[in-house]
């Protein structure tokens, strides 16, 4: 077994002074007014590195759901939906535009909130900006169809895109910035209004995003806010007023989210759990898989949907691939997510902490062999941070809690195979389809796998590849719908037939 990695022991670095300023406490956002909660009530959002608490947030409730839904009925109704596509699209420029003006400071909302290093917060400016231009661009690119029919006489038909009207948008908290940005902005670009609902657990960025987009001059109540926790999303999902939910987080409260549209038959988009599998095959590049699939769970603590973190590799190769990934998680600075250093940061609560743990343990219960961590990290003057080592079991079985249920957690799973049919049948082998992983020199091999796996996404010698032009959702019980490309704006239009007797 290898030595399990120790905390990095670098100065912390402070917090931008700007950032320290947002911390105030946080109000509703409703039709273009921030106010308090009906309730007067408001919950704390808490730094997983440290236990401290950062900011006391609104608690929403029932009645301000019905406030923020009845602003964005009164804005979708009046001006919105009938704002010019060219207006929308500058609208969502400049908004772009304030997001790159104050990244640094969005970014370091994400690292004290949710305990994302702040190397990697950092690094998604063009991802952010890039999707809102991205969908500022397809504001004006939204058309009907010109149809020929086939019905006696002169008639004319043709078909005309509309918004579909409120939008309610759920957010998780595992990127609290892109996810409401990946919502928000193909809504706006269509002509819809929007209540979003954060995670209770990351509401900061969110919060922070709404404020530009008042400031970027959208009329007020197309953008809303409601704060809190399970309650609020489940108000929103059951509102008769709220026309599309789009929704990503576990399967189980997605599940929910369907019952509760049944009241007036809202549409949903659901970007749901994951299990992916990422394969290696001896014949690929073992330098860059070995890598990609560390990356592959490890990116953000393992807090990622489409986290590969079954790995199946070739039998002749397994013994020594898997080594080499355990080795490069040993050797991975786990300590502050503010220190530039570090490449691990903390888990984004005690109670995900709590639930990884509980799933490292049942691997060590059920036999799997941890190669590197497989305990909580040594984070010295961090103690009281929700920090777990990165973990590469080995000795995994298909039939284990590890390689079956959604860990959310920097664990990987590590197991061999034999042919390409035997892995194609075991990667499907789960009731979910988010993302998978295929890595091979032979182009062939690269095409068959990749045509037989049931995932909304299969990434060939790379991983984690994300483009706001590339439409990313889920088969099975990872959701349905999709989001980003083209098609993402579609979940925001209904399409109305007109059918006109010329003579």
């Amino acid at each position: 077994m290898t030595d399990t990695p120790t905390a990095t022991r670098h100065a912390t670095a402070l917090p931008h002074p700007k950032a320290l300023a947002t911390l105030a406490p946080k109000k509703l956002l409703i039709d273009g007014r921030w106010v308090a909660p009906s309730s007067g009530k408001t919950f704390e959002s808490i730094n997983p590195a440290t236990g401290e608490v950062l900011a006391h947030i609104a608690e929403a409730n029932d009645a301000d759901v019905d406030a923020a839904v009845t602003a964005a009925r009164r804005a979708f109704d009046g001006v919105w939906s009938k704002t010019k596509p060219a207006e929308r699209q500058r609208l969502l420029l400049k908004l772009a535009d304030l997001i790159e003006r104050d990244y640094d400071e969005f970014a370091m909302l994400d690292t004290l909130e949710m305990g994302m290093p702040i190397s990697r917060s950092t690094a998604g400016k063009q991802r952010v900006a890039g999707m809102v231009r991205f969908y500022a661009g397809l504001a004006t690119a939204i058309h009907g169809q010109n149809i020929s029919n086939s019905i006696p006489g002169s008639v004319l038909s043709y078909t005309v895109k509309e918004p579909v009207g409120v939008v309610g948008a759920i957010v998780p908290w595992n990127g609290p910035l892109s996810q409401a940005v990946w919502k928000v902005a193909p809504a706006l670009a269509t002509g819809c209004t929007v209540v979003l609902k954060p995670s209770e657990q990351a509401s900061l960025s969110p919060l922070k995003l709404a404020e530009l987009i008042e400031e970027a001059g959208f009329p007020p109540g197309v953008m809303n806010v409601v704060t809190g926790a399970g309650a609020v999303g489940a108000a929103v999902a059951a509102h008769p007023g709220i026309d599309k939910v789009g929704f990503t987080g576990s399967t189980a409260t997605g599940q929910a989210i369907v019952r509760a549209s049944a009241g007036n038959l809202k549409r949903l988009s659901l970007e749901l759990g994951g299990k992916s599998p990422d394969i290696i095959f001896a014949d690929a590049d073992l330098d860059a898989a070995v890598a990609g699939a560390a990356a592959a769970v490890f990116t953000n603590c393992g807090q990622i949907c489409i986290a590969g973190s079954r790995l199946f590799v070739e039998r002749k190769i397994h013994d020594e691939f898997v080594h080499r990934v355990a080795e490069l998680a040993a050797k991975m600075r786990i300590g502050s997510p503010l220190d530039h250093a570090t490449e691990l940061g903390p888990l984004a609560s005690r109670l995900q902490f709590d639930r990884v743990m509980s799933y490292i343990n049942a691997g060590h219960e059920e036999g799997a062999q941890a190669l590197a961590g497989g305990a909580r990290a040594d984070t010295g003057n961090l103690a009281n941070g929700c920090y777990v080592q990165p973990t590469v079991f080995a000795g995994a079985r298909d039939d284990m809690k590890i390689v079956r249920e959604e860990i959310f957690g920097p664990v990987i799973s590590a197991m061999p195979f034999d042919s390409v049919e035997e892995v194609v049948q075991r990667a499907n082998n789960t009731p979910y389809g988010l993302g998978s992983g295929v890595w091979t020199r032979d182009v062939s091999k690269a095409h068959l796998v990749a045509g037989a796996l049931k995932a909304g996404t299969v990434w060939v010698n790379c991983y984690l590849q994300l483009d706001a032009a590339i439409p990313f959702g889920g088969y099975k019980m990872s959701g349905y719908g999709r989001e980003s490309g083209t098609e993402h704006m579609d979940h925001y239009l209904q399409t109305k037939s007109v059918v006109l007797k010329l003579a």
